[in-house]
């Protein structure tokens, strides 16, 4: 049995991105949702966070995370449906598929996924340059 509140919060539709901008001078995606949150994502950090088997692994398997990709660029971007983004990378990556919650989600949390992405590179003798 749900309470008022959660069946309010189950139907009430997720934030709706409003703008995305690729700033290329900070190498870092800017995105606003309709109901005022922003967000900035480092170019870096959406690459290496890529919702792609290349990242994530295939079943249980956890590749090493991508190395030397302090400076990666963005190509272009094109939406997919109405739910998602596919980011075209200059190291060739584009197959993953980047939802609008995901892109919220890294927006909010970059600082300790970079810490993360940072600690685990170092753990395994790797580097961002």
């Amino acid at each position: 049995r749900y309470r008022r509140d959660q069946v309010m919060a189950a139907s009430k539709a997720p934030p709706w991105p409003t703008e995305l901008r690729f700033q290329k001078d900070r190498a870092e995606l800017l995105i606003r949702f309709d109901d005022g949150h922003e967000a900035t994502i480092p170019y870096e950090l959406l690459r290496v966070e890529s919702p792609s088997a290349e990242t994530k692994g295939h079943g249980g398997d956890r590749p090493p995370p991508p190395a030397k990709k302090r400076k990666v660029g963005v190509l272009g971007a094109e939406p997919v449906g109405r739910y998602a983004l596919r980011i075209r990378f200059d190291d060739g990556h584009d197959t993953g598929l980047f939802t609008w919650s995901y892109l919220r989600e890294l927006g909010d949390e970059k600082i300790s996924r970079m810490a993360a992405y940072t600690g685990r590179l170092k753990e395994l003798g790797l580097s961002r340059d």
